[in-house]
C-alpha cells in the first residue's frame, strides 16, 4: 500500500488507522531519513493502541516500553536503532525478548540498521519525504 501524507496529522492518523488491524506479535520496522516522520508514525500507532502517555523517540535510551490495557496486546515496545553501533547492542538490552511475544507490538525506527537480527516476519514501512514537505508511506 502507498499513502501520500501532506502533514504530520495525516501521518499520525494513517498510523492510528493501521493500529486497528494489529493483533499482537507484530514487528514493524520503520525506514526513512532523519525527519521523515518515523516518530510521528509511531505516536499515531501508539495512540491507536491506547497509549495515553506522551510518546517520544527513545534515541538516547534505545528502547521504551509502554503498557496497554487491551485484551490481546499488553505491550508496545518502541526502539530507536539510530545510535546503535551494532545490532548486538539491541540484543544486549533484551529487546529480542519482545520479538516473539504474542501480546506485544514492536516498532523499530531505523530498522534498516539492524536488518540482520530482525525476524523474517518484520513488516517494513518506508517513509520518504519529498521537497514539497509531503511524505510517501509505503507499507
Amino acid at each position: 500500500m502507498r499513502f501520500l501524507s501532506t502533514s504530520e496529522q495525516q501521518t499520525f492518523s494513517f498510523a492510528k488507522k493501521i493500529s486497528k488491524k494489529l493483533n499482537g506479535g507484530e514487528i514493524i520496522g520503520l525506514v526513512g531519513d532523519l525527519g521523515a516522520g518515523k516518530t510521528v508514525f509511531t505516536k499515531g500507532l501508539a495512540r491507536g493502541l491506547g497509549v495515553k502517555k506522551t510518546v517520544i523517540s527513545p534515541t538516547f535510551v534505545l528502547m521504551r516500553v509502554y503498557s496497554l490495557k487491551r485484551a490481546n496486546i499488553r505491550w508496545l515496545l518502541h526502539i530507536d536503532a539510530y545510535r546503535l553501533k551494532s545490532p548486538k547492542d539491541l540484543l544486549a538490552i533484551g529487546a529480542d525478548e519482545y520479538f516473539n511475544r504474542p501480546d506485544a507490538v514492536t516498532v523499530i525506527e531505523w530498522a534498516d540498521k539492524i536488518k540482520k537480527i530482525l525476524p523474517r516476519r518484520t513488516r517494513l514501512i518506508t517513509i520518504t519525504h519529498r521537497k514539497n514537505k509531503s511524505r510517501i508511506i509505503k507499507t
